[in-house]
């Protein structure tokens, strides 16, 4: 600490190895705690380290890290440990933002976004509760700063410039002053032949002489250049001027400053309230419902239970309870509200009371997605010891979770038998799955505490995805087969939409992590409704049956990183090779 408190002030690449390995170490930390795979936390730590000229080599478990750095002089360990995980999208992108912005003032340039001038823009804003709309307000800047610059290339002003100086002699070697009356005649001379028709018009209106329009053709080719002179440089810029960078672009990001712009990272709000995370998490249960063949009053009672139960675990989490204790509360309340909810409309309607399967649509809100997913591509990339770890983990939250589920279907005498047809039209069942896809993948990403703008792009892929696997599997294809196909087809979108931002297809403040955007729109895909009934039939001790959902579960969630690891094999050197 001592090291680290004597370099706090200079510039980080000049900073001794443990004020270096402070940084990496700890945008480690924050990425790991925002719910990522270790594949990326190494991945974040090395985008660090590679411009200070530091070697890591990391140990990226499920809840801490141990990461030894050296400089080729000096080697430092650091061990951090987070206290449990979650997951934060937003967090996620930020730190992208902020390799880059890191990177491109240490003189390397940027790795990750195409317009550098995006990150360090943004982290010049990180005080401001939207930072989606802080980046493309950034972005439309940008355009127009580009658009303006392609003005002044057109500008005639060059033209001039460009025929005095053709005036010159061949064999001049030194070049001859040019006066301000070379320039203007030089400009009235290549006007001339345009501005003829203009002027005529202009005599027959005003009566004026061709001196008299000479003359003011002069004037303004004075202020136009008086205005190119006094213009102030591009690197002046308010919004994109980074603190401290020297002259040569290098080294100008003290140990002070980047510890400033993580701290604000770290200690971000939510964007969404309790309230509204609720409001997705029963937006996006009452859709999983339908999708798995659910009607109107399952949809209803997965509604209120799943926005009821969400909300509940946002305000316990505040209070940092132990993660499996909320988790058994919270699915516990869920599901009674869900079963009180159709019992209370079961007064009116009594087909209501013969929905007893919706009480599970309302407990996927606790869905392990992102540690599932992240686990598999963890042992994809051959990360076992973190792999089973999130494996693990997940396990745990869905033991907890159906535990609760059974409990409350036990006290109040549930028998979940599965959804009843709902003799859909073909295709008004494919527009509605499109729907509720949309819907269902908008609202995951909400409690994924993404930007609303990342919420949408995600949405858009499960659209496509979710919908074709509900199709493909209704035509014949295996549910395993078809969660692949999804899975790897969400791959393959999240990586197309990620090379448009990097070739200007698109704007550069749309471009968010691949996981940001496969995970949320695939984990509408995990077949939730196997994992519980699994659950219900061994606590009745039926084991055959247990089983049987047991195994289903199992290839699915199994066919889903698989999927995704199969995307990035393809689009993705560094997964394609093992180097």
């Amino acid at each position: 600490m001592e090291d680290i408190e004597r370099d706090w002030d200079k510039p980080v690449s000049e900073a001794g190895i443990a004020a270096k390995t402070s940084v990496i170490v700890r945008v480690g930390m924050l990425d790991l705690a925002a719910g990522t795979g270790s594949f990326r936390v190494r991945e974040m730590m090395h985008r660090i380290a590679y411009p200070l000229g530091v070697h890591v080599r990391a140990d990226v478990n499920l809840t801490d890290i141990e990461a030894s750095c050296t400089d080729g002089k000096d080697r430092i360990t650091e061990v951090v440990d987070l206290p449990t995980t979650g997951v934060n999208t937003e967090r996620i992108w930020l730190l992208e933002h902020f390799a880059d912005w890191f990177n491109v003032n240490l003189g390397t340039g940027s790795m990750y976004h195409r317009q550098a001038d995006v990150s360090e823009g943004l982290m010049q804003h990180l005080d401001k509760k939207d930072a989606s709309q802080v980046s493309a307000d950034l972005s439309k800047q940008l355009r127009e700063q580009k658009k303006a610059e392609r003005h002044a290339q057109d500008d005639p002003v060059l033209d001039v410039l460009e025929a005095v100086s053709a005036q010159a002699e061949e064999g001049e070697t030194v070049a001859r002053p040019l006066h301000m009356r070379d320039i203007e005649e030089a400009q009235i001379r290549v006007d001339e032949a345009s501005a003829e028709s203009a002027a005529s018009d202009t005599a027959s209106q005003s009566g004026g002489s061709a001196s008299e329009r000479r003359d003011e053709r002069r004037e303004q080719v004075r202020s136009r250049i008086k205005e190119r002179a006094h213009k102030p440089p591009k690197e002046y810029a308010e919004h994109f001027a980074a603190p401290g960078r020297n002259a040569n672009g290098q080294g100008g990001i003290t140990v002070r400053q980047a510890h400033e712009r993580l701290d604000m990272i770290e200690h971000r709000k939510p964007l969404y309230s309790p309230a509204f995370a609720g409001l997705a998490s029963a937006c996006a249960c009452a859709s999983f419902v339908f999708l798995l063949g659910g009607g109107p009053f399952d949809m209803i009672g997965a509604f209120v239970g799943a926005g009821l139960g969400h909300w509940l675990r946002r305000r316990l989490f505040a209070h940092h309870l132990n993660q499996f204790f909320v988790t058994f509360v919270c699915v516990a309340v869920a599901a009674l509200a869900c079963t009180g909810t159709l019992r209370l409309i079961g007064l009116f309607n009594p087909v209501a009371l013969q929905h007893d399967t919706a009480y599970i649509g309302a407990m996927l809100f606790v869905i392990p997605g992102f540690p599932l997913i992240t686990g598999g591509l963890d042992m994809a990339k051959i990360d076992f010891p973190s792999g089973v770890q999130r494996i693990t983990y997940v396990l745990c939250i869905i033991l907890m979770a159906t535990l609760a589920g059974w409990m409350v279907a036990s006290i109040v005498h549930l028998n979940p038998q599965g959804f009843e047809p709902l003799g859909l039209n073909p295709v008004v069942n494919c527009l509605l799955r499109m729907l509720f896809a949309f819907i269902g993948v908008w609202g995951f990403s909400v409690m994924f505490n993404s930007p609303q703008r990342m919420c949408l792009v995600a949405a858009t892929i499960g659209l496509i995805t979710d919908t074709l696997r509900l199709e493909i599997v209704d035509a014949g294809v295996p549910a395993e087969a078809g969660a692949f196909i999804g899975a790897l087809l969400a791959g393959l979108l999240a990586s197309a939409w990620r090379s448009a931002v990097r070739r200007g297809w698109l704007a550069p403040h749309l471009g968010y992590p691949r996981i940001c955007l496969t995970v949320p729109s695939i984990v509408i895909m995990v077949p939730g409704l196997y994992m519980y009934q699994a659950m219900f039939h061994l606590g009745q001790f039926d084991t055959l049956n247990a089983l049987d959902w047991a195994f289903r579960a199992f290839m699915v969630i199994l066919c889903l990183p698989i999927g995704l690891a199969m995307a990035r094999v393809i689009t993705d050197k560094s997964w394609r090779y093992d180097i």
